[in-house]
Order: structure tokens, then C-alpha cells, then sequence
């Protein structure tokens, strides 16, 4: 792949970027005062910035890298589109072949009867366009007031007013995403951080059954539909207990509600099967998918839904919406050949019978660290709670997310992408990993848990709240 030389000095592109870059879910001030980290190239699993560190990317970009940086495949295929048809709408009674051959494709490889979809260029813009077909599919069924939708705090579904409302996620209503009417949120399965006494199995279906609760608060002939991740990621990598998703499953078919799983994150081979739900053992109703569909190269989003609401929506006629990129030509491109490479490449396979319980393994040595008191996986995500007690699942006594965020600063450090959610530090590397890039990724996390570790002693901030 040839190289896109950097002709200006760092320090000036950071100058620039400060002066005119609005960047997502960061401090201004704070970032025009460190300077961004510019990312010039990507190979692999690896970055190279501006001054030439060479940096593991245990994220996947945003979880979205599933089949790593440099494929020069998804590169000719978009090409080769452009130079066809660069884009044509699919508004007006009119289609193309790409996003023809796509939707089969994913019919296809979806579970159960999920055999349509409708198009977006995000996660964001297919949960908006999940709210707009929930509530038109129970309309033209003849109940107009099954409208509510049920989502959980800490979920993230997005930034759009839609997403974001659906998202649990508290700081963000507080700037200018007020919760819209006709969305509650009940709690997360998320244990460590809230199961008190409670097994695992008992707090699992205490969380689930706060559906029903919610459900019967609110009345069944109100509720329109639950949504939630399979695995909660930018909530930190949150792996709910055994008996959750079963008992969601069985409330959502006794009170006929529609169940959404946000697949943004778990899709396309992320939990060692094609989507979170069949790792899940879910039947969702609305697949919310976008991220690894393209491997990120190209944005693209969508919504995969069932028979039963595909065929309903269309005896009612007209649905009033639509993105002007809604199934564009070349997303669609480089997503059928994104998709081309997962199958023949065997990475989904790969992920559950090789590299996924491979991290699994060499993750669950980190339990040992001083610092950490659970570390877990499922297929490539994976997850630390980072504590001063173990044995209470103690929080820290300063501000939360501030040892999170002295640990995400030593993996920088030492060569690492390592997210942190609070003082939860979280990885989803590229699918395509390898045993010896795992072991480099566990040496480096460990060594920034040292570092943290050690830096937290000499300052007296090891001690719980």
C-alpha cells in the first residue's frame, strides 16, 4: 500500500487540528493543550503515527476493524465501484447491484427470518430508524399506542437524538439529548459493578425481570419493543450473567414485544459467532448492524428485520423515510467483499476456536495483578475491572475513571490502544490477530498495570471509597 507522506511537522498538524477539529467525546481544551495523536498509517493490527511510534490497536479503530488495517481488497473493490457507479439513490423505486447483492448476502448470513434491510451510513441512524419502524409496524397493525421503548442505562445505542435517547448513557442527555417521549430505561446486568450479594445467576434475572416489572408498570398494550447489546461495549464491555438474555427473551414473548439487539458492536464475528444473538441464544426481532460490516473502511449501517415486519410494513404502503446514502454503491462494495473475506477466510470460526479462547487465556492471567479484580472475555472483547479490593469489588476513593484513565495513558505509552470506561479497561482487538500478537498485547497491558499500580502507591491512591 503505497504511504501518504506527512509534509508538515506534528506539533503544526496538531496546531491545525485544535484550531478547526471539533473531535467526539473529548475536552477541547484539554486536547488543544496535549495535542492530538496524529495516525498517518495502519497495517495489520498496528498504527504508526506521526512521529513514527508504532502502536498496537487493540480496539479495532472503534470496534470496527474486524479483518484489520491494509486489506488492499477493500480498496480495488471500492475503486472498481467508483469508477462504475459512484452513487446512485435507491429512492423512487430504483436499486443497484451492489446493494441487490448485499441484502442477499445478509439475509443469507442473519439468523431466523431476518431477511430484510433497510440502509444508513451509522449504528446512530439505524437505531433512529428503528424507532420510526417499531412504532409504524405497531400502527399498521392497529395498535398506534404500542409506542414505548424499553432500553437500559449504560446502553449505548448511538449520539443522534434518536440513539442517544435509547442510550443509557447520562452525560449525554445532560447536553442536548433530553430522553424523547416514549423512551424508560431499567437497569443493567452489569454484576460486578451492582450484584451486591447477589450470584451472578440470582442478579441476571433480577435485572431481566425488571423488563416484566417495567412492562406491567407501563402496560403491554403501551410497550412497543426492548432494546439492548448482546454485550454492552462502550458500557464497558459488560458480559451479562447466564439466565439474563434467556429470561429477556422469554418476557419479550409473553408480553409481544418486539426485541432489538444492537449488533453494532457484537456483529460480524466480534463474539465467535456471525452476531452477538447466537452467542446470546436470542431470536431478535431488529438487528441493528453497521461497524464491522465494512470493517470500517467505508461507513454503513442498517437495520435487518424480520419477514413479519417487512411484509407489514409494505401492505401499509409508503415509509416515510430515508437517507440520502442509504444503501450506497460503494459501501455496499466494499461491504460484500468485507464480508467475502470473513467467509473465506474463516475469521468468525477462527475467532470462537482459535484466537478467541487463546485471549481468553492469556487474558485471565491478569487476574493475578494487584490491580485488577475481574478479567474476562467472550470471543474478542474483553474486559478489567480495575480495584483497590478484590474481594468487595471495591470502587477507588477519588474521582471514578480517573485510575482508568491513568491506565489508558501508560498503554499509550507502551505502545497499546486500551480503552477505558471507568476504571474498567476494555480491548476489542482486529479478528485477525495472531497468538503471538495476543501475548505482546497481554505483556503490554501489564506492564501499564504495573506502571499504574506502581504510580497509584507513591501517590496514596490505592485505597478504596
Amino acid at each position: 500500500m503505497p504511504a501518504i507522506t506527512n509534509h508538515m511537522p506534528t506539533k503544526e498538524l496538531q496546531a491545525l487540528d485544535a484550531a478547526h477539529h471539533i473531535h467526539p467525546f473529548t475536552d477541547a481544551n484539554e486536547l488543544a493543550e496535549s495535542g492530538a495523536r496524529i495516525i498517518t498509517r495502519a497495517e495489520g493490527v498496528t498504527l504508526t503515527d506521526s512521529e513514527g511510534n508504532q502502536i498496537m490497536d487493540a480496539m479495532s479503530g472503534l470496534w470496527c476493524v474486524n479483518i484489520g488495517y491494509g486489506r488492499q481488497e477493500l480498496v480495488d473493490a471500492a475503486a472498481r465501484q467508483m469508477q462504475e457507479l459512484p452513487f446512485y439513490n435507491t429512492f423512487f423505486m430504483t436499486s443497484h447491484v451492489p446493494v441487490i447483492a448485499l441484502s442477499a448476502k445478509l439475509a443469507e448470513l442473519a439468523p431466523g427470518t431476518l431477511n430484510h434491510v433497510f440502509y444508513s451510513s451509522s449504528g446512530s441512524e439505524a437505531n433512529d430508524t428503528n424507532i420510526r419502524i417499531v412504532r409504524h409496524y405497531w400502527a399498521s397493525k392497529g395498535k398506534p399506542e404500542k409506542t414505548v421503548m424499553i432500553a437500559r442505562k449504560n446502553g449505548y445505542h448511538g449520539s443522534t437524538l434518536g440513539g442517544g435517547s435509547l442510550g443509557g448513557m447520562a452525560p449525554m442527555h445532560s447536553q442536548g439529548v433530553p430522553v424523547i417521549p416514549g423512551i424508560v430505561h431499567i437497569d443493567q446486568p452489569h454484576w460486578w459493578n451492582e450484584g451486591g450479594d447477589m450470584t451472578p445467576e440470582e442478579f441476571g434475572l433480577e435485572r431481566a425481570r425488571q423488563l416484566e416489572a417495567k412492562i406491567l408498570e407501563l402496560g403491554e398494550d403501551n410497550v412497543a419493543a426492548f432494546i439492548g447489546e448482546p454485550i454492552q461495549g462502550a458500557g464497558g464491555v459488560v458480559i451479562p450473567p447466564s439466565t439474563y438474555w434467556p429470561e429477556i427473551q422469554r418476557i419479550c414473548d409473553k408480553y409481544e414485544i418486539l426485541l432489538i439487539a444492537d449488533e453494532v458492536i457484537c456483529g460480524f464475528g466480534r463474539t465467535g459467532s456471525w452476531f452477538g444473538s447466537q452467542t446470546m441464544g436470542i431470536r431478535p426481532d431488529i438487528m441493528t448492524i453497521a461497524k464491522g460490516l465494512t470493517s470500517g473502511y467505508i461507513p454503513m449501517g442498517g437495520s435487518l428485520v424480520s419477514d413479519e415486519i417487512a411484509n407489514t410494513l409494505a401492505a401499509a404502503g409508503d415509509f416515510n423515510h430515508g437517507y440520502t446514502y442509504s444503501g450506497h454503491p460503494v459501501a455496499a462494495a466494499v461491504a460484500l467483499e468485507n464480508l467475502r473475506i470473513l467467509q473465506e477466510e474463516k475469521l468468525v470460526e477462527r475467532v470462537h476456536d482459535d484466537v478467541g479462547p487463546y485471549l481468553a487465556k492469556q487474558w485471565a492471567t491478569l487476574l493475578d495483578h494487584p490491580l485488577v479484580g475481574e478479567a474476562n472475555s467472550v470471543g474478542l472483547m474483553g474486559t478489567l475491572a480495575l480495584t483497590p479490593g478484590k474481594a468487595k469489588r471495591a470502587k477507588f476513593a477519588g474521582k471514578e475513571g480517573a485510575v482508568g484513565l491513568r491506565c489508558r495513558t501508560r498503554c499509550f505509552a507502551n505502545g497499546l490502544v486500551m480503552r477505558h470506561v471507568g476504571d474498567r479497561m476494555i480491548i476489542a482487538p482486529p479478528l485477525v490477530i495472531t497468538h503471538a500478537e495476543i501475548d505482546t498485547l497481554v505483556e503490554r497491558a501489564r506492564k501499564s498495570l504495573d506502571e499504574t499500580y506502581e504510580g497509584l502507591l507513591k501517590d496514596g491512591l490505592f485505597k478504596a471509597a
